[in-house]
């Protein structure tokens, strides 16, 4: 096995020759750039740090998916194109066929295809074992009717993975089945939301009748909800290295706008720079956790939502003190004449709104942590694992 040094130094040649610098501007060019990159990576034996190598990926000790996540952030190079290889792919993994993994894991991988959730609906978003879409079954089919909403970059996917009930409204989480999508099928229409950030980076999807072949059931029919709760679990844990190194970064550029701002000698100032500091600290430290739980057990577990609950406040907090360091030029967007580094403090500030509502809200996560981690009693308006 590479010694951790070693791999950081063969890392660094690669991402040296290969990173692609800045992404262009216009939506189309920037996911074909986005693509390329994660082809770069999967042709060059970088991609999938956690992933086994029967399925593309590295197979990396714990020490190295630090390396590697600290590297990539170091480098700026573009995120994984869709929400697949961090969600539904080590679902799949856990849970899928061998024809579902041999199918879709590499191609996911690659960025050849791209990925979209859809989980949440108009009626049912914290409360998602009320969601209404239906598969009904049709043969060696299901025939999938309803909506669903909140769906982050969908208008780029080439797939979604969906929850649909199959059971009756009244079963609840006992009635949901966990469905492959393809999302250029008869029947789907994607529509982007434009956000308060002046961003379309969600997406409502309408199913009208689309037929969904049964092998693209993950698990068994109407027993989708634990694996819904696996990927969730992935979801707010394959990222948190990547969001420790990213906001390592963020802070640190934090500190240099007080200081080019002259704030720097504020002991109020000083005092908020450096809890975040040691916040940041402690998500690295937690997300380490997190990665360790799923390489001894093969799932994230009830702590992940400890990540997302402490990552989500934590940028919001970060965002909020950098447009109020700013003053009246925390007001400016990017489109003003006078504003500061483009505006990109207070476009975070909107944007880390919905950081506490995405991926499970703030309430789910504290819920989460009361019942299954700290063994306080069961809220009983909430469904059971």
């Amino acid at each position: 096995m590479t010694d951790d040094e070693t791999f950081r130094a063969a890392l660094r040649e690669f991402l040296d020759e290969y990173a692609p610098g800045k992404a262009p501007r216009g939506a189309a060019e920037r996911l074909a750039f986005q693509k390329t990159w994660a082809a770069t990576k999967f042709d060059h034996g970088f991609a999938g740090p956690s992933w086994p190598r029967e399925h593309g990926g590295m197979d990396l000790p714990f020490t190295q998916q630090v390396i590697y996540n600290q590297e990539m952030a170091r480098f700026r190079v573009p995120k994984h194109p869709g929400t697949g290889w961090e969600m539904v792919g080590p679902t799949l993994i856990e849970h899928g066929t061998s024809a579902q993994r041999e199918r879709y894991l590499k191609p996911m991988l690659r960025g050849d295809e791209v990925w979209a959730q859809g989980f949440s609906e108009p009626d049912a978003g914290s409360d998602l074992p009320a969601l209404r879409t239906t598969a009904r079954r049709n043969g060696d089919h299901y025939v999938v009717a309803g909506q669903k909403v909140w769906n982050t970059n969908a208008e780029k996917a080439d797939m979604c993975f969906i929850l649909a009930r199959t059971g009756t409204r009244e079963s609840r989480q006992d009635g949901i089945s966990y469905l492959l999508v393809d999302a250029h099928a008869p029947g789907v229409t994607i529509r982007p939301i434009r956000d308060m950030a002046d961003r379309e980076h969600f997406c409502e999807i309408h199913f009208d009748d689309v037929r969904v072949p049964v092998t693209d059931r993950v698990g068994e029919e109407n027993r989708g909800w634990r694996i819904a709760r696996s990927t969730l679990g992935h979801e707010r844990s394959a990222g948190a290295l990547t969001q420790a190194a990213f906001y390592r970064r963020i802070v640190d550029e934090l500190i240099a706008l007080a200081r080019a701002r002259g704030a720097h000698h504020d002991v109020g100032v000083r005092r908020r720079l450096a809890d975040f500091d040691a916040r940041v600290r402690v998500m690295g430290v937690h997300a380490a956790r997190t990665i360790e739980a799923i390489a001894a057990s093969g799932e994230p577990g009830p702590t992940s939502s400890i990540s997302r609950l402490y990552n989500s406040t934590f940028e919001q907090e970060l965002h909020e003190f950098a447009v109020d360091l700013l003053g009246p030029y925390g007001l400016l967007t990017k489109d003003d004449a006078e504003t500061i580094q483009k505006g990109r403090w207070s476009t975070g500030w909107l944007a880390t709104r919905a950081s506490t509502i995405g991926a499970g809200t703030a309430e789910i996560q504290r819920n989460t942590i009361a019942e299954q981690v700290l063994g306080l009693p069961h809220d009983p308006a909430m469904p059971k694992r």
